[in-house]
């Protein structure tokens, strides 16, 4: 990355204890002068501005103009040297401690074969031999073009000594090798959960298991230890502060997950901002009890809903079709709730005033979804902001629900350039209208919310962006965009990725944009985003991250 280690002769920690500990630091203001700011207000309008006054508790205090009179009585000034300063961004669905794990772990993410694979496995192992099992995630069997799941058998080859367990890179399906489905006891006789598929080759487990199933590994897996997740935090916080990420609605929080992020709260060490939903409904429950928490921490934290399924993925054939897969016939995917299952539990979280997000991928996902809020909302009054997560594949007829019952859709744009050829031959090409659709969901009244699905994506937000722009992938393909009819602009792109998310959280009277009255979460970028072409975009580096005014990452 580009961009400078010091302010004005600083380094950063220096410059962030010049700001705790100068007279008056307390109940004085900062001024970011020098800037190229830009910023999008609640309808998505550009506004510019050329400095910013941010009060004593990290909010910000005015914007300021070119040729606006600088007030003068301020405890600290910073001098952005004319680069251009933007909001934070907003991911409006990740895995936080998912992302810190897996950087942690084994990462097969960039492999491109089966091959390579294996040989990143049999490295990985020979270099932690203390380590009882091997655990490591991001393999995808559509980038290797295996065209079929890998197996226990070849997993073998790389390691056979003792247990390994690889999640896929969209989490919903695992691979092990036989000694782990002997520790976990699985054998021909085991059959497959609901909502979960143990795959089999000539009736034995093949080494994968679907989304449910992979619960039959849940009581030997070893716990990750409160130091270890602790790590894995901070890890993920590194990242996306380094991504310029200052906020994240973090989707499918456990208790433990969330007593980490109380831990970090508690010592002053949670830097970005997470909005929680709780991993179902006893999560819920046990993390927030009979409502909503408040914001924690300076507005760092908050539990304020929960998180269910309904179905699977496109790359494991979970997704739930309302016709069987092209590439699959007679199978239209895995129900991982039955409509009467949902309801009950979207219900139970509304009762108490909890916000719900579903994970809907397939057509028939996304119209039960949809069936559901429209029935809940009659007993559930006022603003819910129903969350339809992913919301990928919509049959086009359902396109006009979201809006007409309010429901938002909370999107990937980046997963639309990783599983194009793959939605090609999941759909055929008759079934891709309504895939990946955010044009026609924005034309038609929706409100979008962007994120990246962290780890399954980059938390860089630059690629998601661009891709909204253009349809292309960062090679260019297809040239012109896949359905090009489905791209955004840029504003509506940028809206989605700040003041969308902040939306869809509840969120956007503090987060999303820089108004007065809402935090000085803020990043300093090297080119003008709306200058850039979408490549340029692409490339875009952030160069500062700052949160409540305050620095907390400077570039090399």
């Amino acid at each position: 990355m580009g961009g400078c280690r010091k302010y004005c002769g600083l380094t950063l920690g220096t410059f962030a204890a010049s700001i705790l500990l100068a007279p008056g630091a307390a109940d004085a203001d900062s001024l970011i002068d020098n800037v190229n700011g830009i910023t999008l207000d609640s309808e998505g309008k550009v506004i510019r501005f050329g400095a910013m006054l941010v009060d004593d508790d990290g909010r910000v205090k005015q914007l300021l103009g070119r040729r606006d009179k600088r007030p003068h009585d301020v405890d600290f000034q910073f001098d952005g040297k004319g680069r251009t300063l933007i909001p934070g961004f907003f991911d409006a669905h990740g895995h936080v401690m998912g992302m810190g794990f897996g950087a942690l772990t084994l990462d097969l993410s960039e492999t491109k074969t089966l091959a390579e694979a294996l040989t990143r496995i049999a490295q990985y192992a020979a270099d932690n031999p203390s380590r009882q099992w091997i655990i490591g995630n991001g393999w995808n069997q559509e980038t290797w073009g295996l065209g079929r799941f890998p197996t226990a058998a070849e997993l073998d080859t790389a390691v056979s000594d003792r247990p390994v367990f690889l999640s896929r890179v969209d989490g919903h399906a695992v691979w092990v090798n036989s000694a782990a489905m002997k520790a976990a006891g699985v054998s021909p006789s085991s059959k497959s959960p609901s909502g979960g598929t143990i795959v089999k080759i000539g009736g034995k487990p093949s080494g994968i298991f679907v989304d449910a199933a992979a619960g039959l590994f849940d009581d030997v897996l070893p716990a990750p230890k409160p130091v270890e997740r602790d790590l894995a935090l901070g890890k993920a916080q590194e990242i996306l502060l380094a991504n310029g990420v200052t906020s994240i609605a973090d989707m499918g929080t456990t208790m433990q997950d969330w007593q980490s992020f109380r831990r970090a709260g508690d010592k002053g060490q949670l830097k970005i901002r997470i909005i929680s939903y709780a991993d179902g409904i006893d999560n819920m429950i046990a993390i927030s009890g009979p409502a909503p928490s408040p914001w924690l921490y300076d507005d760092h934290l908050k539990l304020a809903g929960v998180k269910l399924y309904i179905d699977g993925a496109l790359g494991s054939w979970g997704a739930l079709l309302k016709q069987p897969y092209a590439d699959k016939p007679g199978d239209s995917g895995l129900a991982m709730l039955t409509s009467a299952q949902l309801k009950n539990k979207m219900s139970r979280a509304a009762m108490d005033g909890f916000q719900t997000a579903v994970h809907g991928i397939g057509d028939k996902a996304n119209d039960e979804i949809l069936s559901a809020i429209e029935e809940l909302q009659v007993t559930y009054k006022g603003d819910r902001r129903w969350r339809v997560e992913h919301a990928q594949i919509i049959d086009p007829a359902d396109i006009s629900r979201f809006a007409a019952s309010g429901a938002i859709a909370s999107i990937q744009p980046v997963h639309q350039t990783s599983d194009r050829l793959m939605a090609e031959a999941r759909l055929g090409p008759d079934r891709l209208e309504g895939a990946y659709a955010w044009k026609s969901l924005l034309d038609s009244g929706a409100v979008l919310a962007f994120g990246t699905d962290v780890p399954v994506e980059s938390s860089n937000p630059f690629p998601g962006l661009a891709t909204a722009m253009t349809r292309e992938d960062a090679a260019g393909q297809p040239f012109g965009g896949w359905m090009p009819e489905e791209r955004l602009s840029r504003e509506q792109a940028w809206q989605a990725y700040t003041n969308g998310a902040a939306y869809a959280a509840f969120a956007e009277d503090r987060l999303g944009s820089l108004e007065p009255g809402k935090r000085a979460d803020f990043l300093i970028i090297d080119q003008d985003i709306l200058l850039a072409t979408p490549a340029q975009i692409r490339k875009l580096q952030v160069l500062q991250t700052w949160i409540a005014g305050k620095p907390v990452f400077v570039s090399n």
